[in-house]
């Protein structure tokens, strides 16, 4: 199968430069935190960024749990817009569609081992 390329992050306005969150971004933002505080989600993540595209079963394998658990982890980031499907047949293949959230996984895997560095 041939890789999908997921695209980089686009630039934006640092955050230094931007005016203080409302109440409404600080409130999603806080979701977005809530929907990637999950360690079975990250999992997912991360192995989609590894594989580019996977079905629910193969992601199932992945992580060791059952179908209908991980189609029900996807399914909340799907609703968020950082996941999307695409039907094989019966198959549900899922993949990353937010660049954005591949650079906040990089992000967060090097600040958890920086700060495990540390201790």
């Amino acid at each position: 199968m041939p890789r999908l390329v997921i695209a980089k992050c686009p630039p934006k306005l640092p955050i230094s430069e931007r005016p203080l969150l409302t109440v409404e971004q600080a409130n999603d933002l806080g979701e977005v935190f809530w929907i990637l505080s999950n360690d079975t989600r990250l999992r997912l993540l991360h192995a989609l960024v590894r594989d580019q595209e996977l079905c629910v079963n193969e992601l199932a394998a992945e992580v060791e749990m059952k179908p209908q658990a991980v189609s029900n982890q996807l399914q909340r980031l799907a609703d968020r817009g950082i996941v999307r499907t695409r039907r094989n047949g019966t198959a549900m293949y899922y993949r990353i569609v937010d660049p954005c959230v591949v650079s906040l996984l990089e992000q967060g895997i090097c600040l958890a081992e920086d700060s495990r560095s540390r201790e």
